[in-house]
């Protein structure tokens, strides 16, 4: 819990803060705000409100029983789910998800995906590079941890970049800095008092073996009151629980400044307020959840209450954040493919509806980009545990929102769903779109890496002709 004590204050804004200013009242962990923070001033202010929700479908979605049906082949590929016809004519989704179905001409779908790494997180769809891509130097950067870097500024009163993922996405550190290092860490609010999602046995212990630096809890002396606390030289000598981490930049003289901006965001209470649902609207709140169904789920998928993530995401961006990464669980079925679709995909049809239809309503979605996908498809074959498994070859992926053209599909893949046959679309190139959308040309800005040579944001990815 991080708590402020003294009498009421008045900041810059004009807003009165109350006696007790909770920026923990949610379980908020893995500050690391002196790292988070720009340890370079040169990239400016922000330009715009431009900004990314990421929502990375955690385990590998099937393509063919979403967005790419295949009711003509085998019923040992074509599955258990019928097509229904959309808003975009001539173009079919699954019966389980009519709200997309009805709205299919506000978003593009993309069937033929290609260059997955077959790795099982998110790094990729946050990144667009695979995990040994300049490892020796730290490794690619996630496109938050770049936005941080290009955007972010010193006078932000809420971080650039906030990781919401859950689950295998959080234990594999897949919005990590890279070479950029530790200072551009996301933030990460602890969700696990908000949204449920059981790791696995195994990942249990892959994520106690990352450590405490993995996860870092972030809290202020208790001691501190509110009028010590507006005296920003004297609380550098106070907050004896926000560590100071050594990046492997030498960037150590410049941490007091980055502590001074992270009790900054603190104080001004936007972000704490945009993580409080309890400030939101209850009858938009009740729009976020889908109504509870009798459908059994596995115990690793989420429940219906994830889609209240979207909100989370919408309230952050209002606050100033850049880029909200956000998983939905568990596409990873190797077993019970369609017992687990039967219950995933409904929240999800309900979830991307709701989020969709609330940025349009207040004016957001040109400025919102919005990317839904995952780290690779399925297999077309079902397998003997009623199952798909693991398919690098091809998968998907829809976007909607930031001034983006829509209503298109693009691409197409065989009579099984199995390899892309028109259009292909790299991962890389939907990143190189959607820092479009932000007004960043990812082919020409460079960012130093730890070596001090410039690295392109990418190295072959395009925006997507057909959107921009």
């Amino acid at each position: 819990m991080l708590e402020f004590t003294g009498k009421p204050y008045v900041q810059c804004d004009g807003i009165t803060r109350r006696h007790f200013l909770r920026a923990g009242a949610l379980g908020i962990s893995g500050f690391g705000l002196s790292d988070l923070l720009r340890l370079d001033a040169a990239a400016g202010t922000r330009s715009s409100n431009k900004a990314i929700i990421q929502i990375h479908l955690d385990g590998g979605p099937p393509q063919m029983d979403m967005i790419d049906m295949k009711p003509h082949a085998p019923r040992e590929i074509r599955g258990e789910f019928q097509p229904i016809q959309t808003s975009i004519p001539g173009f079919h989704v699954c019966e389980l998800m009519p709200k997309l179905a009805a709205t299919a001409h506000q978003y593009n779908f993309l069937r033929s995906l290609v260059g997955a790494e077959g790795r099982h997180d998110a790094f990729q769809c946050q990144s667009g590079f695979g995990d040994k891509e300049l490892k020796s130097i730290g490794g690619r950067p996630a496109m938050g941890s770049i936005l941080s870097k290009l955007l972010g500024s010193t006078e932000d009163t809420s971080p650039t970049f906030v990781d919401m993922m859950q689950g295998r996405p959080l234990v594999r550190n897949s919005a990590r800095p890279g070479y950029l290092g530790p200072s551009y860490r996301p933030f990460r609010p602890d969700m696990s008092k908000m949204f449920s999602r059981p790791l696995e046995e195994g990942m249990k212990g892959e994520l106690a073996r990352l450590g405490k630096n993995h996860t870092v809890e972030m809290a202020l002396n208790t001691a501190l009151t509110a009028n010590r606390l507006e005296d920003r030289k004297s609380l550098l000598g106070q907050l004896d629980r926000l560590r100071r981490q050594v990046d492997n930049s030498g960037m150590m003289d410049a941490m007091d400044r980055f502590e001074q901006q992270a009790v900054s965001i603190l104080l001004s209470g936007k972000f704490a307020e945009a993580m409080d649902l309890s400030k939101e609207d209850p009858n938009v709140v009740a729009r976020y959840t889908p109504p509870l169904t009798n459908i059994p789920r596995s115990t690793t998928s989420e429940t219906e209450k994830s889609m209240q993530k979207f909100l989370l995401a919408r309230r952050l961006i209002e606050s100033g954040v850049r880029c909200v990464s956000i998983s939905f669980s568990d596409f990873d079925t190797h077993s019970g493919n369609f017992s687990r679709l039967r219950h995933l995909l409904p929240i999800l049809d309900h979830g991307l509806d709701a989020l969709v239809t609330d940025l349009r309503q207040r004016s957001m979605i040109d400025d919102v980009t919005i990317v839904a996908w995952g780290e690779f498809g399925r297999s077309p074959k079902i397998n003997s545990k009623a199952g798909r498994d693991h398919w690098p070859r091809v998968a998907m992926g829809m976007m909607t929102g930031g001034g983006m053209k829509v209503g298109q599909v693009i691409g197409a893949t065989d009579k099984t769903a199995s390899e892309a046959t028109a259009r292909p679309v790299h991962y890389q190139d939907v990143l190189a779109t959607i820092y479009y959308n932000l007004g960043i040309d990812a082919s020409k800005v460079t960012i130093e890496d730890t070596t001090g040579r410039p690295q392109y944001l990418l190295d072959r990815g395009r925006p997507i002709d057909e959107f921009v």
